[in-house]
């Protein structure tokens, strides 16, 4: 028996989970980006989980109201020719840095870190957290 239930498109759920990753980024609310869109919150839930899909006009709207250009929404999606020779694993599955900044951690760590105007402190900070990742590598 075939199975009625539409599946959503992978592209449809990675421009939601891109949405609600630069959303979450500003610290702007599903409620607050309803209100500049006009709809409701259970309407953004829905495009950040891919149930439904994204018009054109919408996601040109939602690109300026999150302050990135449309094309953000498509980075790294799925089917994707990736244009760069091939290396390490990590740098072709940028999946590492949705699930990073999708975290509690992350998005806090991420938000103290810009505010750190000092190039040099904020070199000194990278090269302190190679330490202690290499440090916990090597336990």
């Amino acid at each position: 028996m075939i199975e009625n239930k539409k599946k959503p498109n992978p592209i449809d759920i990675h421009v939601g989970s891109r949405i609600r990753l630069r959303r979450t980024m500003l610290g702007m609310s599903q409620e607050k980006l309803g209100e500049s869109l006009g709809i409701t919150f259970q309407q953004i839930q829905k495009y950040e989980k891919g149930t439904n899909r994204v018009g054109a006009s919408r996601l040109q709207n939602i690109s300026s109201i999150l302050n990135v250009p449309v094309a953000f929404f498509f980075e790294d999606a799925p089917g994707e020719q990736q244009t760069s020779p091939g290396g390490l694993a990590e740098a072709s599955s940028p999946n590492y840095v949705v699930d990073f900044l999708s975290s509690s951690e992350g998005l806090q760590l991420n938000r103290a870190f810009v505010k750190i105007a000092d190039p040099k402190i904020r070199r000194k900070l990278v090269d302190l957290v190679k330490t202690l990742a290499a440090e916990a590598d090597s336990e």
